[in-house]
This record gives structure tokens, sequence and C-alpha cells, in this order.
């Protein structure tokens, strides 16, 4: 096994590694969702502007692009299970 995929991020030949799209190294994700009151509803990533969400396997949203994350408030202001709130607000 190559050092490289020891590391846990590929890697390519002359290219920087591939980050993983769920990593908060930089902080704590913008948004907590409470996925035990969610109904997958998806009203979430409907309407985000910047699609910041993806439907996991059951349909229920996960943070697939935090940094894309502008802190407009639609996805818990609309949420109807109230089950999003934000960290940074």
């Amino acid at each position: 096994m190559m050092a490289e995929e020891q590391a846990g991020a590929p890697q390519v030949a002359g290219k920087k590694p591939v980050k993983n799209k769920y990593d908060y190294t930089n902080g704590p994700a913008p948004l907590n969702i409470n996925l035990s009151w969610c109904k997958a509803c998806n009203i979430c990533i409907a309407f985000c502007p910047t699609q910041v969400f993806e439907p996991d396997r059951d349909g229920k949203p996960v943070i697939a692009r935090a940094a894309d994350c502008i802190q407009c408030a639609i996805c818990w202001e609309h949420c109807p299970d109230f089950a999003i709130t934000s960290n940074y607000k």
C-alpha cells in the first residue's frame, strides 16, 4: 500500500490531495441538523441558494458544501420541524 493511501486522502501525481467534503477542520459546521427531528421533506435542499445540502441515503439533508453557506437563514426559517439551527447566528 502506498503512503498516500495510508494518509487517507487520495492523491494524483502533481495535484493537491482531494479534500473530504465533510471535513470541518477550519471550525464547526455552519449549521446543525437534528436528524431525529427531520422528516426528509427536502425544503432546505430545494430552497438553499448556494446548494449547501445533499440528501443522504434516507433523503435527509447533510452539509456537503459547508464553505458555501452564506447564513441566509432560508433553511432554518422554512424547516417545518425546526431541525436546522445556525452555529454562527
